[in-house]
Order: C-alpha cells, then sequence, then structure tokens
C-alpha cells in the first residue's frame, strides 16, 4: 500500500474531529493529547462518530483531564454514558482513569503495550493511542481498516480467517507518521469506502484495489455466518406513587448493563416466565417492547400500577421531570415510554 500517497490525500481530506489534532497543526509540532484520544477511542468502540460527538463534548467539559474523571464518582460518569450503550466501556473507562493516575501519575503509556496493562484497554485502543499520540509504527486494524483491507485484496474469506494476514500486509505500510496514517486510513473507511458505497475515483489507494476492478466492490468484505440469535423474555415493573414519582433501582455491578439504574423485572428467560409483581397495586400490561443486544432478542412484558411506597427500600423515587438525569440505559428508557413516562 502506497503511505506517502494516503498521507497526501490526508493532509487535504482529513476530517475535523473534536478529539483530533489536524495533519497541520500536527506538522507544526502540536501533539495529541492521550486522554482525548483514549476517551475518544473507547466511545467510539460499537459507535458511530455522529453519536459520540455530544458524548465526548459533555465528558471533556466535566472532566477536562485523566485526574477530573478519576476523581469523578462513578454514578456520575455512568448517567453521563447512558444512551452510549455497552456500560462495561464505562465502567472500565473510570477505572482506567484512576489506573493512570494512581499507577502513572496521570500520564497515559507510551506504547502500545505498555497500554494494555490498564483497564478496558485491548489490542486496537492501545495501537491506536500508541500510534496516533506516540507515532509508535504499529498497524491500527478496526472495523473501518477490515473492510477497506478486505476490498483491497478482495479478500475471498470473512476478515475473521484472515485476520493476522490483514494485519501484517498494513504492519509493513506503517510510515514515520503513523498517527497520521492510522487516522487517515480510518477516514478512508469512513468517507471513501464505506459500508454500502464507494467512490473508488477519488480513493488515494484505488490503483492498487483489487475490488475497484470488479462488478461491485461492496461484496466485500465476505459476510460470515451468523448463527440465529436467541430470544429471551421477561416483564418489567413500573411503579408509581402518589405524586407520579417512579420507582428506580441499580442493578448489579456485575454482568449486563452493571450499574445501570432499571426499573423493577423478572428474570430474562427462554420461556417468558409468570408476572411476579413486587407489590401489591392494580397492575395494567402497558405492551412489550423489543430490545436487540449482541448475542439475543430481548422481549419484556411492561406493566405499570400506583403502589404503596412503604416496604420498598433498596432503591429510590425519581420524579417524572428527573428521569432525564437518571443513569438509564436506552432498553428501561423504552420501558417507560411504554408505561406513558417520557
Amino acid at each position: 500500500m502506497d503511505a506517502p500517497t494516503v498521507l497526501a490525500w490526508y493532509d487535504r481530506h482529513a476530517r475535523d474531529l473534536p478529539w483530533r489534532v489536524s495533519p497541520a497543526d500536527r506538522a507544526r509540532g502540536t501533539a495529541p493529547d492521550p486522554y482525548r484520544i483514549w476517551l475518544s477511542e473507547v466511545m467510539l468502540q460499537q459507535t458511530t462518530v455522529a453519536a459520540v460527538k455530544s458524548y465526548f463534548l459533555r465528558f471533556t467539559s466535566l472532566w477536562p483531564t485523566v485526574f477530573d474523571l478519576a476523581a469523578a464518582p462513578l454514578d456520575s460518569v455512568l448517567k453521563e454514558w447512558a444512551g452510549l450503550g455497552y456500560y462495561a466501556r464505562a465502567r472500565n473507562l473510570h477505572a482506567c482513569a484512576q489506573a493512570v493516575v494512581d499507577r502513572h501519575g496521570g500520564q497515559f503509556p507510551r506504547t502500545s503495550e505498555a497500554l494494555q496493562t490498564l483497564p478496558g484497554i485491548g489490542a486496537y485502543t492501545s495501537a491506536a493511542i500508541a500510534a496516533i499520540c506516540f507515532d509508535e509504527p504499529v498497524a491500527v486494524l478496526d472495523g473501518n481498516l477490515d473492510r477497506v483491507l478486505a476490498r483491497y485484496y478482495a479478500l475471498e474469506v470473512p476478515v475473521r480467517d484472515a485476520k493476522d494476514e490483514l494485519r501484517a500486509a498494513l504492519q509493513a505500510s506503517v510510515p514515520a507518521r503513523a498517527g497520521d496514517f492510522a487516522q487517515a486510513m480510518m477516514d478512508l473507511g469512513a468517507t471513501i469506502c464505506a459500508p454500502r458505497t464507494t467512490v473508488c475515483m477519488l480513493c488515494p489507494i484505488q490503483q492498487g484495489c483489487i475490488a475497484t476492478k470488479t462488478v461491485d466492490p461492496t461484496q466485500f468484505p465476505v459476510k460470515p455466518t451468523k448463527p440465529e440469535r436467541p430470544v429471551r423474555k421477561g416483564h418489567a415493573y413500573v411503579m408509581l406513587d402518589e405524586q407520579g414519582d417512579v420507582y428506580l433501582q441499580n442493578r448489579p455491578t456485575k454482568g449486563l448493563l452493571g450499574g445501570m439504574t432499571e426499573v423493577p423485572g423478572s428474570p430474562w428467560a427462554a420461556d417468558l416466565p409468570l408476572a411476579d409483581y413486587p407489590a401489591a397495586g392494580n397492575w395494567r400490561h402497558k405492551g412489550q417492547i423489543v430490545h436487540v443486544f449482541t448475542h439475543f432478542r430481548l422481549e419484556l412484558e411492561v406493566w405499570s400500577a400506583q403502589i404503596d411506597p412503604a416496604g420498598l427500600s433498596e432503591g429510590w423515587w425519581a420524579p417524572r421531570q428527573a428521569l432525564k438525569g437518571e443513569a438509564l440505559p436506552t432498553l428501561f428508557r423504552k420501558v417507560l415510554a411504554q408505561a406513558g413516562l417520557h
């Protein structure tokens, strides 16, 4: 792959992103902030740039440095993360900030190997931080790059079956400007070589790309066979007091949506369990919501009732107007909306 041509394209067409140092500023000696790069990379896992921007700006406004984030209460971090999904990332984010402060005096390690000793930082994130911030000559291979390389080589097998070969090929192309090269390749995947469309005539690596010579470059990457997603079922119980306040509680810290806020509910199972209301009341069925997780589809029957708050001590009562500020993941915002609470 022709790295100089890729870099020349990036120098002209780099995206303007709130965490990025432009190639022109980088050439003038402005170094990327590892805190901002790390924060953006964690947020961008399984999420789009468009969705992340507002969260990133809010986080960096509330917690401008890794010291600020490390000192923040975990509940506050979870509340600000609500809606981004994959909530283990938020818990690891907080733990990582504390580790950077406690173990490294607030300075992020400068190598991908050392970065992987921190909570929540794996092979991809460590490579991205090390390359972008410190120009470590390491291949940064994410989902966008998987797609670009699968088309460049017209890969005839699913990416997961050739990951090592793709990483080795990319590694051989990494130039001295490793950080700009990594971001250039990300931009190619986001703008030129997108999932459903390609603009091959504008692509700086078109000359060497095999897929561009085929009838349809978007036939690559070859899709792996996906197992059928299982279905789980359960009940969600929305309890109101006389003032219309809503009863909320915290989920266990371990497991799916760990530490986030919820309404009480039943276990989730393959067969719908019998409704087992957590308190006496005139319970009414409000319908069903469906939420799709990575590994299963969840169908919840939503129930609502006004109840006597006596005896409920595990959670708290939240006024309706305060619900937006609670650490409610999208699943439970759907439940509350189905129950008529917005």
